[in-house]
């Protein structure tokens, strides 16, 4: 794959760069400032990009709109957000266009290599990956969706673990469930939550849009 890396911290960013290399794709370029990630993306267009949110000029969210800005430019654009800390709200922009192709990861996260490339690896090819810490946080916030009442309690845990990106096959082994069970869990959770059977749309995207407690 080819990668754009956008960290302002030298060391972290050194170590992803060095990390991804390991396992054999390539960073065509790196980022330290929000400009200069928006530019490094519409320049390059790589098949997944990993992004700092908080970076240089304003330290607050430069890496996250650096983001939505060449999304918005290049639609589905493949990103892989990383955060120090969990926030609900860049969760749901990133999620907002129901297109997929993106991540939201804490930091810690990078070190657990396996788990860093896979995500990698999950958003490149259209799908999410949301760090399992993400979504127990924003879980413990409770809900206002009163379409999420409707589901059983194995429905929840279908939904959790799709909202981490994992796949119906993956979610059958967590689960200890045949993949047609799982198959016949999401067909039923997607009717419930009202999400259609739309091409346009990326029906799993949009079910955890619906789990994040999207309005």
């Amino acid at each position: 794959m080819r990668i754009v890396v956008a960290e302002d911290l030298y060391l972290l960013r050194d170590g992803m760069v060095r990390l991804i290399e390991a396992y054999g794709h390539q960073v065509v370029a790196t980022a330290t400032t929000g400009p200069e990630t928006l530019e490094a993306l519409l320049a390059h267009r790589p098949d997944v990009a990993v992004i700092d949110v908080r970076m240089p000029p304003s330290q607050s969210d430069e890496g996250l709109r650096a983001a939505l800005a060449a999304r918005a430019r290049q639609p589905g654009l493949p990103v892989l957000i990383l955060s120090q800390y969990v926030e609900q709200l860049y969760a749901r922009e990133l999620l907002a266009d129901g297109s997929g192709a993106v991540g939201y990861l804490l930091k810690e996260s990078v070190f657990e290599a396996d788990q860093f490339i896979d995500a990698l690896e999950r958003v490149a090819a259209g799908g999410t990956a949301m760090d399992p810490a993400v979504i127990a946080k924003l879980l413990s916030n409770g809900s206002s969706n009163r379409r999420l009442e409707r589901l059983t309690e194995r429905e929840h845990s279908v939904l959790g673990l799709m909202a981490e990106g994992l796949s119906n096959q993956a979610i059958a082994k967590r689960l200890f469930l045949s993949d047609s069970a799982i198959s016949k869990y999401t067909t039923s959770l997607f009717g419930k939550l009202g999400i259609t059977d739309d091409d346009s749309n990326n029906r799993r995207v949009l079910a955890v849009l619906a789990y994040l407690n999207e309005p």
